[in-house]
């Protein structure tokens, strides 16, 4: 097994091995580039209150994780159209460079103004990233494996989850916040290496030519979603104002991007899409202020909250095993409502200690089974999403799955810094936004699922 694999069609003994000659390449490579993405997200959610004390720049704290998802809109409009009718290797290229220059600015960033910046081209990037592995390696994979190779990318996280808090947390405090962007940026050099060969070997699409007339309703996207961020650096009205705008102009670019019947819900893929925002915005919302509330509600340190953080990483990856093992049709379907009613009952235990009199450790309790209940759930609906798209709109359908779950969360990051107050620091209306739109997901499930007859 080497990254010179070709991509061929396995034999019969292999058909159920994942990293079977013909696909080891592919795997492997998107393993390696998944685990990078990983470790980044979850070192620098743990990081960010140093980095945000460090550049003064609190007000901006949601904005950090939002921009990144707000042009992870583009990219991922971008990258739709490159893989299906270019093949994924070169969208890949992009999004590595852009990827990387993220990383230094934020790394090298003298102000918050500026590491917001880096994290903006960060989420262009990744934007392609997701799109890319997904469609190339769902190519490689046949579909009978499809549980399986999403139980591999949720897997992808248990090591950076793990390993990655810790080892943030380490790199603030001996060698300054810096570190943690241009350690991850010192890391993809070697991911390029393992990942691109094999999606050069993938395929070169349809050779149709690019249409790029959806970019425009992208970047109308991306600047609503900014524009919402916006709101939370203004005071009363003006801040109420452009909120709306922000949110009727994303709405309408959602609306234009996305498949007919996302925003109804409509029974399907519209619902899947859907619920991929829908359970999206929890995590981020809720992630993202994790750490703020243990280390400064609760007086946890830097390196206790960011172990929180690696107990939801580790039981999501459990949760994703969990869920590629069960392949009765009548049970699978029940474990989309199951792992939705789980995270809500989660987040119920997370915010308990805020209003009763209660140990903070059941912050970690509740954070563990908000990461098992989505690692039921979040795979199924990439695995329904390919069952439900012809092989030739499976790029599109990625990207839509992707761009959703990026307007979606972008914009309950910035309700998040609405409703977050730098003065109290208080996030409780912050994990309430998050149970609500959990419950949301978790009434509209059942019309995931296709009419059967």
């Amino acid at each position: 097994m080497n990254l010179s694999d070709p991509i061929d069609a396995p034999d019969r003994a292999s058909e159920n091995k994942l990293f079977a000659p013909g696909r080891s390449a592919a795997c492997i490579g998107a393993v390696a580039l998944i685990s990078m993405l990983a470790f980044e997200s979850i070192a620098v959610a743990t990081a960010m209150p140093a980095v945000a004390e460090a550049l003064n720049g609190l007000p901006y704290y949601a904005l950090a994780f939002g921009a990144t998802l707000a042009t992870s809109v583009l990219g991922m409009t971008a990258a739709g159209q490159l893989c299906d009718k270019r093949g994924p290797y070169r969208a890949a290229l992009a999004g590595l460079a852009a990827f990387l220059a993220g990383l230094l600015l934020a790394g090298l960033a003298p102000s918050m103004q500026m590491l917001v910046l880096g994290r903006a081209l960060q989420g262009l990037g990744s934007g392609v990233l997701g799109v890319t592995l997904y469609v190339g390696v769902g190519q490689v994979v046949p579909p009978s494996l499809h549980p399986k190779m999403f139980a591999m990318f949720a897997g992808a996280w248990v090591v950076p989850g793990l390993v990655g808090p810790a080892l943030a947390s380490f790199l603030v405090q001996w060698v300054g916040w810096r570190s943690v962007f241009l350690v991850v940026a010192a890391a993809v050099p070697v991911a390029a290496a393992l990942v691109l060969p094999a999606l050069k070997r993938v395929g070169t699409g349809t050779g149709e030519e690019l249409r790029w007339g959806a970019m425009r309703w992208a970047l109308l996207a991306s600047v609503g979603a900014l524009t919402l961020h916006s709101a939370s650096q203004q005071t009363g009205t003006n801040s109420a104002l452009l909120f709306a705008a922000g949110l009727v102009v994303a709405g309408i670019a959602a609306r234009l991007l996305l498949p007919t019947g996302t925003l109804r819900a409509a029974r399907g893929l519209p619902t899947v899409i859907l619920l991929r925002g829908l359970i999206a915005a929890t995590f981020a919302s809720a992630e993202a202020f994790l750490p703020l509330m243990l280390t400064q509600h609760f007086g946890w340190s830097l390196t206790q909250a960011g172990m929180a953080l690696s107990a939801g990483a580790v039981t999501w990856s459990i949760g994703s095993a969990l869920q590629a093992r069960v392949h009765k049709p009548e049970s699978r379907r029940l474990l989309l409502p199951g792992g939705f009613t789980l995270t809500a009952l989660a987040l119920c235990v997370v915010i308990s200690p805020l209003l009763f009199a209660l140990p903070s450790a059941l912050v970690v309790v509740g954070w563990i089974l908000v990461g098992l209940g989505i690692g039921l759930s979040f795979p199924i609906l990439s695995v329904l999403l390919l069952k439900l798209s012809p092989p030739e709109q499976q790029g599109s359908n990625t990207s839509s799955l992707q761009l959703c779950d990026a307007l979606t969360s972008s914009a309950a990051l910035a309700l998040a810094g609405l409703l977050f107050d730098p003065v109290t620091r208080q996030v409780l209306p912050v994990l309430l936004l998050a149970l609500g739109l959990v419950t949301v997901a978790a009434l509209l499930s059942p019309r995931a699922q296709p009419t059967t007859r």
